[in-house]
């Protein structure tokens, strides 16, 4: 596979402008790198006429690319929503958070080395306070003892090291190895934001990453396929953040759930490669295994511009791969006119919670929303593009002109070092900077909670706008009363120079310094930088050749890396009697699961990050987060200590939960933490996709009740049981018999999607276990 990358010595010798594209290969690959892409794409043909002579219809783009990267298309069972596919990625990558339980994974897997080209990208731990200098020292000096494990691990096993600072893993995947037709899959649920350069790029877990760089093949339901026809061009303060804001309005959160979104039609012309990524990036909104665009000039555009022109001539060979075929059909369509399409804004507390811009206001008041923004940020994975930074800034200068300042605080988030240093050597970050505007380190920061947020209170009742992805409650700074609100960048500039969201800018006036009222113009910016990209400094780390001197410590007093121990075996038992640790009510999302923020330092140290189990979770039985009956003490007690009460006593657990549970992050601590706490099965009416492979994967049980009415059944003190084990089977249902506390029972039947491999792994005790068999 190539990497494009920078290394000191050709800092030297070349310019800044061609050093950014210089192809370098990676170790375990014998081609050079345009041979390598050029046998993947034929590889791809290949795969794909196999499988059009068997299946006789035409196909979708990403059926192309899913099918195309089968592990024997001749012989694999190929049903939408129904069989699994054994897949071949081309790559796995890897951010810092998630990296640390992957390779310690990959550590105990005993595998000499990565069986694919893979990327560590510490992108998680930076968090914002000060501005960008200031938090990256301090996050370098506190995280000291992680990234030198990730950079070791990574020199040791073959994996490539993106240091802090370098940028966000999904922007660097973009500017450096994102190209139409590929396969990556990626330890953050995001990962989908290479979409917009015409690849199959899907969020997993550790688990997963673990298995594609063993040289395992990696199994996924084959997704059903959801068409988004575009039509029309987009205009004035419509952005292509608005596109996937209107789709997540109609399909909700969990509408996506088991598909790839693909977007198709006319309309697609008018978008830019990266506003593209943004609309692929916010498919993880609607639980979408991921998105996808058609090959097109754009894409090309992009693929030059970031010094990758040879792909680009490649994919134009293969441009039949690239698209759907004539007459392919989709489960379901979406339509949507750019040309209708208003600007929106979407929260809070719910990423398809829909309101046109125009109406946000009106209906914050009269939901008892508060319509003061205290923060207006830009900038994260989602909207952190050349394109975005200069549509802000064009407002800026705007407001420059007229004297006036944010009334809101301000920060920016650039999206890569490559981004950083362009817009600051193309002056795109003064204006922003000059009214008010504070720059932040190139990382996730307030997007997943990384935020020493100082200006209110710790609970009190707000509203921030910004232009991320997601707004769980407490998602950005751990106040569930920060009432979340996701937009396009220009409108997150617009109304916290504003600083409030009863502002319209395509209707309403501001008052300049001496008080006259002015119209803000329609935002503008470039496409791509005249002048190039500027790569900025050198962040990469390459791994040696010959690793045999390398070693990878893990201190066994530390607080924050720990080494696994392999999970039990199932015992050959049907689980009798086990205890209802909590009857969750409403969303629960992997944030209520296993929190982030400051909870990402344990990342790398099982026992120690699992003390926030479900914490912020809502327990049915009280309506309180963090509170449940300990039926061994006969107290209310905090979630993780009650289950290890449980543990400690060998009773076994099970935790009941509502719709979509699991939604959001591909964070596999969410599933590791109730195994490693002695949790046997997860019962809930309907899982996401993610964390519901994650729990598999780790020797746990999710289950789904066959009628969600039966989540009513389930009381307070519930003894659980779950018969035909013994009999485990793909296709046929478990059974639940309840043990009221008044010695009653009940039974229904529990629904699950384990095939014959999985049932395999739930055997073993975990993937992980059954591979080291």
């Amino acid at each position: 596979m190539f990497k494009l990358t920078r290394t000191s010595t050709q800092m030297c010798t070349r310019n800044l402008r061609t050093t950014a594209g210089l192809f370098q290969r990676v170790p375990m690959s014998k081609f050079d790198p345009e041979t390598d892409v050029r046998e993947n794409f034929a590889m791809l043909q290949k795969n794909v006429d196999v499988v059009k002579s068997r299946l006789r219809r035409p196909l979708t783009l990403s059926e192309k690319i899913v099918y195309g990267h089968l592990d024997e298309p001749e012989t694999a069972e190929i049903a939408r929503g129904e069989s699994y596919l054994r897949l071949r990625p081309d790559r796995v990558a890897m951010q810092d958070a998630t990296a640390q339980m992957a390779m310690l994974q990959f550590v105990a897997s005993g595998i000499p080395r990565v069986a694919v080209p893979s990327t560590i990208h510490c992108d998680h731990l930076i968090e914002a306070q000060l501005g960008g200098d200031a938090d990256l020292k301090r996050a370098k000096d506190i995280n000291s003892e992680v990234y030198n494990f990730l950079s070791t691990a990574g020199a040791k096993y073959g994996a490539g090291f993106w240091k802090p600072g370098s940028g966000i893993i999904h922007q660097i995947i973009l500017e450096n190895y994102a190209y139409p037709g590929i396969m990556l899959i990626g330890t953050d649920s995001h990962t989908v934001n290479g979409g917009g350069l015409g690849g199959v790029f899907v969020g997993v877990g550790g688990a997963d990453a673990v298995d594609v760089m063993a040289g395992i093949p990696w199994e996924l339901k084959c997704p059903k396929v959801i068409g988004v026809h575009i039509t029309g061009e987009i205009s004035a303060w419509t952005s292509p953040k608005d596109v996937i804001l209107k789709v997540a309005d109609i399909l909700t959160v969990k509408g996506g759930t088991g598909a790839i979104v693909e977007y198709f039609g006319p309309g697609v012309h008018s978008l830019s490669c990266t506003g593209m990524g943004t609309i692929c990036n916010m498919g993880a909104e609607i639980g979408a295994t991921t998105s996808i665009f058609p090959y097109n000039e754009r894409m090309a555009r992009y693929l030059h511009a970031t010094d990758r022109g040879e792909i680009a001539k490649i994919a134009d060979n293969y441009k039949h791969l690239l698209a759907s075929d004539e007459g392919a059909e989709y489960d379901q369509v979406i339509e949507i006119n750019l040309s209708e399409l208003k600007p929106l804004i979407n929260g809070p507390f719910t990423p398809d919670l829909c309101t046109p811009v125009s109406e946000i206001g009106a209906r914050a008041e009269q939901e008892g929303w508060p319509t003061e923004v205290k923060v207006g940020l830009i900038g994260s994975c989602t909207n952190s593009s050349y394109e975005d930074m200069t549509r802000s800034a064009s407002i800026a200068k705007q407001a420059q002109s007229k004297g006036i300042k944010f009334k809101s605080l301000f920060t920016i988030t650039p999206g890569s070092e490559q981004i950083r240093a362009t817009i600051e050597r193309d002056g795109i970050d003064q204006p922003l900077r000059d009214i008010g505007g504070l720059v932040l380190a190139n990382a996730c920061g307030p997007c997943i909670g990384q935020w020493d947020r100082q200006d209110i209170a710790k609970d009190e009742k707000n509203t921030i706008v910004t232009s991320y992805n997601r707004n769980f409650t407490g998602r950005n700074d751990a106040n569930p009363n920060t009432h979340g609100f996701v937009a396009s960048p220009e409108i997150a500039t617009a109304l916290a120079l504003a600083g409030t969201l009863k502002f319209n800018p395509e209707t309403d006036s501001l008052l300049d310094k001496d008080g006259n009222p002015f119209m803000l113009e329609t935002p503008y910016g470039d496409e791509l930088p005249t002048n190039g990209f500027d790569p900025g400094q050198d962040t990469y780390q390459a791994p040696p050749a010959d690793s045999s001197s390398v070693r990878v410590d893990v201190d066994p007093n530390s607080n924050r890396l720990e080494l696994l121990t392999p999970f039990p075996a199932w015992d050959g038992a049907d689980y009798n009697d086990l205890q209802l640790l909590i009857k969750v009510k409403g969303k629960c999302t992997t944030d209520h699961i296993s929190a982030a923020g400051p909870w990402l330092k344990f990342r790398g140290h099982l026992n120690n990050i699992s003390n926030n189990f479900l914490i912020t979770a809502v327990n049915s039985e009280n309506g309180e987060m963090n509170s449940i009956k300990n039926v061994v003490s006969g107290d209310f007690a905090p979630v993780p200590a009650t289950a290890r009460d449980y543990k400690a006593a060998g009773i076994g657990w099970v935790v009941v939960g509502d719709e979509n549970y699991g939604e959001g992050s591909s964070r596999e601590h969410a599933a590791l933490e109730p195994r490693h706490l002695g949790g046997k099965a997860i019962i809930v009416r309907s899982f996401a996709r993610i964390h519901e492979t994650n729990l598999k994967k780790q020797g746990m049980l999710p289950l789904t009740f066959a009628d969600p009415a039966d989540y009513d059944k389930v009381q307070p003190g519930d003894k659980i049981s779950i018969l035909g084990l013994t009999n485990f089977a793909p296709g046929v249902p478990l059974t639940c018999k309840l043990t009221h506390t008044d010695g009653s029972t009940e039974e229904f039947p529990l629904n699950h999607t384990f095939n014959e491999n999985q049932i395999g792994w739930f055997k073993a005790g975990s993937a992980l276990n059954k591979m080291a068999m």
